[in-house]
């Protein structure tokens, strides 16, 4: 039990001191993300010292259960290739410039439209693919503006990573531990509508509260004109979208799983789409291009982070970690573990981690728990840079933007706008369920 903690604890320091001071392993021209192969690293120690059997590690792969976590990331990744899709063919940033549009010269104005349109395509699409859509267009006109993109780029960052606990597949940690409870699409939403709704309003004054100095300035540009190269594949890509989101909603009254619906509308699309190309005569760059953008560095960070946490149940340690935390007051417990968990070793370990630590749970208090760390595992996003992948990506993003965000001023934020959006939506929390 020891020899567990020790190589996990240090397998998540070392990720977390990755992820601040060398992001990415260069050789030559290729580069990977160093979190991802610490966490490989980990659970390969973890099979070599046999601290979890590689028998039972082969089991769980193949259940034929949700929690299967080949079923969560086929979800994930296909869900996200159906998004990345519409923003290679310029959908997001067509909203964009339309929702900027609407703003004309007030600055308040303009992040209000930004803060809605960001948190509205959230809901359907997923943060990580929002955040990295909308930050290099923001930059982009608050340039041309000559405004403070600061105000902009928060509140983006802060409304995708709200807006995300809304839908199961608009978070990887939402398809975890939601597919990991059996709960079905629709009795999820039931449940995060209100807290989501509750936690945006109140982020958004937060928000407002930072910057209303800022935005009261006053602003002087025009969005640059969208040209749509190809309008058929757009349309497409939204029905496909929309058709999977359906299925999605009413998938387990009809009997098909969540992940199946995701696989098949993603296959569909990409084989859709070669085929008008092959009619048309074009060249398939739309699908290398969304193919390349895929997150495919989930696939080995979610079953390196899966079998140091086999390890540690295997071994116990998630049962007394259960045991301890009781089976009272459960959503201030879980919702506020989980928050500061996410910001110590990234939010989709702590998820992987407090899923089994909850199966001591039962009824309502299981319930609480399960919806308490979802809440914490989103809001925890934007305390700290660790607290998610988005964060991670998105201050990379800013760097290569030449935007100056200072570790501790993106603290000193998240925690002014975190803290009071965690607790109301946790209240609304409590109070439905």
């Amino acid at each position: 039990m020891v020899l567990v903690s020790v190589i996990g604890g240090l397998t998540c320091v070392a990720m977390v001191m990755a992820i601040l001071f060398f992001p990415q392993i260069k050789i030559k021209k290729f580069s990977v993300e160093s979190y991802w192969v610490i966490a490989l690293i980990g659970a390969i120690i973890m099979l070599i010292t046999k601290r979890v059997s590689l028998s039972y590690l082969w089991q769980e792969l193949t259940l034929n259960t949700a929690i299967n976590p080949l079923k969560i990331l086929v979800l994930f990744i296909s869900m996200t290739l159906l998004s990345v899709f519409l923003d290679e063919v310029g959908f997001f940033r067509l909203l964009a410039v339309k929702a900027l549009n609407l703003a004309k010269h007030s600055q308040l104005k303009l992040f209000t439209v930004l803060y809605i349109t960001v948190s509205v395509l959230t809901v359907f699409t997923s943060n990580d693919v929002i955040v990295l859509t909308f930050t290099p267009f923001i930059c982009y006109f608050a340039k041309h503006a000559k405004i403070n993109p600061l105000p902009y780029l928060i509140g983006e960052f802060v409304a995708a990573n709200t807006a995300s606990m809304m839908l199961i597949i608009g978070n990887p940690t939402n398809v975890f531990v939601a597919t990991t409870y059996g709960i079905s699409f629709l009795e999820y939403l039931k449940v995060m509508v209100l807290p989501t709704i509750i936690a945006s309003i109140v982020a958004f004054v937060m928000l407002y509260i930072c910057f209303k100095r800022k935005l009261k300035k006053p602003m002087d540009a025009e969005c640059e004109q969208v040209v749509i190269e190809h309008k058929a594949f757009l349309i497409i890509g939204v029905i496909f979208l929309a058709c999977a989101t359906i299925v999605l909603a009413i998938g387990s009254y009809i009997g098909i799983e969540m992940w199946v619906v995701a696989f098949v509308s993603a296959i569909g699309l990409v084989t859709v789409i070669m085929i008008l190309c092959l009619i048309k005569k074009r060249k398939l760059t739309v699908i290398t291009h969304t193919l390349k953008r895929e997150p495919w560095q989930l696939v080995p960070f979610v079953l390196s982070m899966f079998t140091i946490i086999l390890a540690f149940k295997e071994q116990g340690i998630t049962a007394e970690l259960g045991k301890l935390l009781g089976a009272d007051d459960t959503v201030l417990k879980y919702g506020v573990l989980s928050y500061l968990t996410a910001n110590l070793i990234n939010n989709i370990p702590m998820t992987v981690l407090f899923c089994p630590i909850m199966q001591g749970l039962n009824g309502v208090e299981l319930s609480r728990a399960v919806f308490a760390t979802v809440i914490g595992s989103n809001i925890g996003a934007y305390l700290t840079p660790i607290g998610a992948l988005a964060g991670i990506m998105w201050t990379n993003l800013l760097k290569k933007q030449k935007i100056k965000l200072r570790y501790r001023d993106f603290i000193k934020y998240g925690l002014i706008i975190s803290v009071p959006t965690l607790f109301s939506a946790l209240l609304m929390l409590a109070l439905i369920v």
